[in-house]
């Protein structure tokens, strides 16, 4: 996986994945929380920017395993 995520590669990680299915965000392996994605996109200096829509609850240790981040 790039360090650099762009349209492409987010595309080609979710196409095989329910589009029923709720995303969220993976913040801080320090301190793990899930964070909600915001709905709206804005596209600036050549980024596209999704934005955080607030803190949904702690993250499951089992996706801090599934990240490394354990």
């Amino acid at each position: 996986m790039p360090q650099y995520l762009t349209v492409g590669h987010l595309l080609h990680q979710l196409q095989d994945l329910d589009p029923g299915l709720p995303i969220r965000l993976a913040i801080n392996p320090d301190f793990p929380f899930t964070h909600y994605l915001g709905a709206e996109i804005a596209v600036r200096d050549g980024k596209a920017f999704i934005a955080d829509d607030g803190q949904e609850d702690y993250l499951p240790p089992s996706v801090s395993d599934a990240l490394a981040w354990a």
